[in-house]
């Protein structure tokens, strides 16, 4: 894991003194990535850099590498999973393979097929490679959108960074916020690639290769999940055992210690187990966040598994006023904003984690590619929603709306207001509707528009819960979770790793048919079947809670000065927010006549962000000619 940074000057420059400056600013900016190495190669009209965090091949890893015979310059932020067997298909290839380390074999593998070599990667990656020869920039992304990796393109110039704060640190782009993608961000929660929250800067997006030669920009997707595709025998628990240990094997496979993000849910107990058996050697350290809230904190089950496997459990203690300073912290070190609150929460405990190791496993990605969410079993009801007369439909919609708010997580009453309140609406909008952080009823009140209607044609090709789970896939899961996980442990230089998105498992769980999924008012049923041969009935079918915060509960009383200074600021004003309807929303929240936690935060985040952005001309102090100490110029 790392962050690069880089950038290509037009074919009538070459780099030199200023930008090797500008490197050293988006080096300096990315230092929290990479503790433990720092180095940049300025070769003719390419300048490339990054920060390292070691985790496999720790004496001889430093970046860029340089083809010594080509002068092809490779930086990639990530860990290629399959490199021992690329390393051996390589040298019998007869190519020299420069160090141990895993991303060696990319040099050699793009000599080979040329931007097509990111197909034969197994792992979670962020890559850059500069080909001097044909004058070619290949940005590529992994398969489900781990590793960031943001560009700029200025002329014939073009930046790239793993993070935007780098590009804002380079102090020569021109960059303004796109008040379009802001809003999208209000629908969403998250910036859909290629959306980023300024104009000029651009995401390559998950499974994507974008190419800058002489012809121009082309962007290319290299991969999407071929959920639907029901080729061949039907998936079994045997296959399926043997697939999830390689992908906890191959993860694993470092030099340096790691641990667990430990929930005490299905799905990072099932890592947890499964990593018992397939390395039993290893006593990986256990970490949970602790709530003093009940229906928030599992940490009594994380520890009970702790227990049981013999593992060291470290339970977390997460408060309220922790999180103002914590989301400063993040949005100045990454440039962007993400609603998921959950994104504090694994800061705070990744910064503990990273006393101890370098590397964690999570459970990330199970809810996506086994059907977890509630929103799947609402796709389901809404057809016989649907059927019920109107007159019926709006007597129930009305008795639901009268329910109290509750300050539990993802409570009953809060899943039935949001399914009364859309489930008419066609299947994409609705589940648009569903997952966005700010309802269309809130839009309504702060003064925006509404959502327009989904240009999504919905065919027979993939039934609804295929065509659901394959947005989550692209949009929450790739934008929203992959983000909260990599800005919120890179933050404190620990990487988060995830077995279920490895590419095995991914095509794996593509060919499931929809009732191993999602079956009358079960969800993730081929999954459960599997954990029982693991963990206890009680692990496996314990209710879904996921790793949020009460935030319900914090933004009405111990939040509730800082709520409205961020409300306040007139910062929301930019993206057509009215602050009397932000304040409307802020007041019945506070009152416990509705809940607005999700709808608030993501307007107190944006608030953080637009500060944020006001004051980055001031982040970087120190002087251009000064490099980072660990930094070395190749």
């Amino acid at each position: 894991m790392c962050g690069i940074c880089g950038f290509v000057v037009n074919r009538r420059a070459t780099a030199g003194p200023v930008e090797r400056q500008g490197l050293t600013r988006m080096l300096e900016c990315m230092r929290h990535r990479g503790p433990d190495d720092a180095a940049m190669h300025l070769s003719g009209r390419a300048a490339f850099a990054a920060t390292r965090l070691a985790i496999r091949g720790i004496s001889n890893g430093s970046q860029p590498i340089v083809d010594p015979k080509t002068g092809v310059t490779v930086v990639c932020n990530g860990e290629i999973d399959n490199y021992r067997e690329l390393r051996e298909w390589l040298r019998q290839r007869g190519h020299e393979i420069v160090s141990d380390t895993d991303i060696a074999v990319i040099p050699g593998l793009y000599l080979e097929h040329g931007p097509s070599f990111v197909r034969r990667l197994a792992g979670a990656f962020a890559i850059a490679v500069w080909d001097p020869r044909t004058e070619e920039l290949v940005l590529a992304r992994d398969r489900a959108g781990e590793r960031p990796l943001f560009f700029a393109q200025r002329g014939e110039h073009v930046h790239f960074a793993t993070e935007i704060s780098a590009l804002a640190a380079l102090g020569t782009l021109d960059l303004r916020p796109d008040p379009l993608a802001l809003e999208l961000y209000l629908r969403r929660g998250y910036f859909p690639a290629p959306c980023t929250p300024f104009v000029d800067v651009h995401k390559v997006g998950p499974g994507e290769v974008v190419v800058f030669d002489v012809a121009g920009v082309h962007r290319n997707r290299y991969w999407r999940w071929p959920i639907g595709n029901r080729k061949g025998s039907r998936p079994t628990e045997e296959e399926f055992d043997s697939c999830f240990r390689r992908a906890v094997l191959q993860q694993t496979d470092i030099d340096v210690p790691f641990g667990l993000f430990l929930s005490g849910g299905l799905d990072s107990s099932l890592v947890a187990v499964v990593l018992e058996t397939v390395r039993p050697e290893a006593r990986p350290i256990t970490y949970t966040v602790r709530f003093d809230v009940p229906s928030f904190d599992e940490s009594d089950a994380a520890q009970r598994l702790a227990e049981r496997l013999g593992l060291a459990n470290v339970a977390v203690d997460l408060t309220a006023e922790r999180l103002p300073a914590a989301l400063y912290e993040l949005v100045a070190s990454s440039g962007e904003p993400l609603a998921d609150p959950a994104w504090i929460a694994t800061s705070i405990l990744a910064e503990r984690a990273s006393r101890d190791v370098k590397l964690v496993l999570t459970g990330e990605g199970a809810d996506e590619l086994f059907g977890g969410y509630p929103t799947y079993l609402g796709a389901r009801a809404a057809k016989h929603w649907q059927r019920i007369p109107f007159v019926v439909r709006a007597q129930i919609a009305r008795a639901v709306h009268a329910l109290p708010a509750s300050e539990k997580k993802v409570s009953l009453t809060y899943l039935l207001k949001r399914f009364v309140a859309e489930a008419s609406l066609p299947a994409i909008d609705r589940h648009l509707a569903w997952t966005a952080p700010i309802a269309p009823d809130q839009f309504a009140v702060l003064g925006l528009a509404p959502e327009p209607p989904s240009r999504i044609v919905e065919t027979d090709v993939l039934d609804v819960l295929d065509r659901t789970q394959l947005m989550d896939l692209e949009g929450p899961l790739a934008e929203g979770l992959t983000t909260k996980s990599d800005r919120g442990g890179m933050n404190h230089g620990l990487e988060l790793r995830t077995p279920f998105l490895d590419h095995g498992i991914l095509e794996f769980a593509a060919r499931l048919p929809s009732s191993d999924r999602v079956r009358g008012v079960r969800t993730k049923v081929f999954l459960k079947r599997y954990a029982e041969r693991y963990l206890d009935r009680d692990t496996v079918h314990r209710r879904k809670r996921g790793l949020s915060l009460p935030l319900a509960r914090w933004l009405a009383t111990v939040l509730a000065d800082w709520v409205h200074g961020q409300l306040t600021n007139g910062t929301l004003e930019r993206v057509g927010v009215r602050e009397r309807g932000a304040l409307v929303l802020f007041d019945e929240h506070r009152r416990g006549s509705r809940d607005h936690s999700r709808a608030l935060w993501s307007l107190c985040v944006l608030s953080e962000w637009f500060l944020w952005s006001d004051r980055r001309s001031f982040l970087v102090t120190k002087p251009a000619e000064a490099l980072p100490p660990v930094a070395r110029l190749t």
